[in-house]
């Protein structure tokens, strides 16, 4: 069945002040008659991205509300932050530390209730499972199990959409380049600028690919992702 012009509604984006949720948020600007954006405060050792991503909305004109959920998740170096956060994971060597059991599932699940009572079917999200740190509930799977699962939590048709699944991190840059200006934003230099990716929470160093530094996987790869990018002449 074909979906409704997403221009006739309201979207609820799940919003951290990252790469990947920034661009989402510009993605569901130029998509949605309306945008309203949703954050989490986990305790997360990078909780310099909350302050970004008020930032962010800020410049955007997008109502933006941070739901406080420390002490709910753990088992993570972006929780417990005497931890290295480019270790293995200590119950799955097979994952990276800075994995956060239970995250997206929580925060789906938050966000559909907190759209339900807006009137919102649609959440915009940054899942990626192409270039990304293999971490299992950014799937395209596990989301397609959310949105059946809260579907019939809610009795109501919520659509998920996760536009950068299938892109790399280059990728992503060029869709911000791509983008061009919305809100009266530049998007690409709001991404590079202003969205926060450093695991470490750094933002003393201003590099041509954003704030942080390279000893953690979160700003190797978005480096990495910017310079393919570049390359590419994408950006």
């Amino acid at each position: 069945m074909p979906q409704p012009d997403s221009s006739d509604r309201p979207a609820l984006v799940l919003f951290s002040g990252g790469q990947d949720s920034t661009t989402c948020l510009f993605w569901a600007l130029a998509r949605f008659r309306s945008v309203h954006a949703l954050g989490f405060h986990y305790g997360q050792k990078h909780a310099v991205e909350t302050e970004q991503a008020r930032a962010i909305a800020e410049k955007a004109g997008v109502p933006f509300e941070v739901i406080n959920m420390e002490g709910t998740l753990s088992g993570s170096a972006l929780t417990e932050h005497d931890k290295d956060v480019s270790a293995a994971h200590e119950r799955n060597e097979d994952l990276p530390a800075s994995f956060v059991p239970g995250r997206n599932a929580l925060f789906l699940s938050t966000a559909a209730s907190y759209a339900y009572n807006r009137g919102i079917h649609d959440l915009v999200g940054g899942m990626c499972q192409t270039d990304y740190s293999g971490y299992p509930d950014c799937r395209r799977v596990f989301i397609d199990a959310m949105q059946t699962s809260l579907s019939l939590a809610m009795d109501e048709d919520l659509r998920i959409h996760t536009p950068l699944m299938y892109l790399t991190k280059a990728e992503t840059w060029k869709l911000a380049s791509d983008l061009g200006t919305i809100a009266g934003c530049d998007v690409l230099e709001t991404v590079r600028v202003m969205s926060h990716t450093d695991y470490n929470g750094d933002r003393s160093q201003l590099n041509e690919w954003g704030y942080g530094q390279l000893d953690n996987p979160a700003s190797k790869l978005r480096a990495k992702g910017y310079r393919e990018a570049k390359q590419k002449g994408w950006v």
